[in-house]
């Protein structure tokens, strides 16, 4: 293996949340008056503990739109299940052109993913999981689409999980 591969930094917060940047994209408007230049920040925050939030920051300079997307990511995070350092089974999802599959892997696999949905899943706190991004290269859409499947994932854990409890105190 490549011993130059560098492990990404995640900057940590008194709340115990660490923030990565996952996309900066400048955006310009014509205006009467010229060109009305601002940049949007994709932020994921995750207390490596389940819990895991992204937020989309727009302002004029860069340190205001990483502000608000911090924000607005921990406004939004999830809580999702982490069985044995992965998640409980796996899951297919498509929303937009982002298609994204996360399947379970044993003790000792790692994360096993691209970069975006790399990012949520280690600051979700997953140690071992399998993913394979087959739709888009947008990373703003596999983010979300990510993010969307570990919500729906734990939804349904959850379902089971009461079906499963209802069910031993029946007999």
């Amino acid at each position: 293996m490549d011993n130059n591969y560098k492990k990404p930094e995640y900057q940590k917060n008194q709340d115990g949340f660490e923030e990565h940047i996952v996309q900066v994209n400048r955006v310009s408007k014509k205006t009467k008056g010229g060109n009305k230049i601002g940049f949007s920040v994709l932020m994921v925050v995750g207390d490596k503990k389940g819990k895991v939030g992204v937020g989309l920051g727009k302002a004029g300079d860069v340190s205001s739109s990483i502000r608000k997307g911090v924000v607005l990511a921990k406004k939004h995070a999830i809580e999702i299940p982490i069985i044995n350092g992965t998640i409980p089974f796996e899951f297919y999802i498509k929303l937009g052109a982002a298609k994204v599959l996360l399947k379970p892997a044993p003790p000792g696999s790692g994360v096993i993913a691209g970069g975006a949905v790399r990012s949520v899943v280690s600051l979700a706190g997953i140690q071992n999981i399998s993913s394979k991004v087959l739709g888009t290269d947008n990373q703003a859409s596999n983010v979300y689409a990510t993010i969307e499947a570990l919500d729906r994932l734990a939804k349904r854990y959850q379902r089971e999980k009461t079906i499963r409890r209802t069910k031993n105190e029946s007999k």
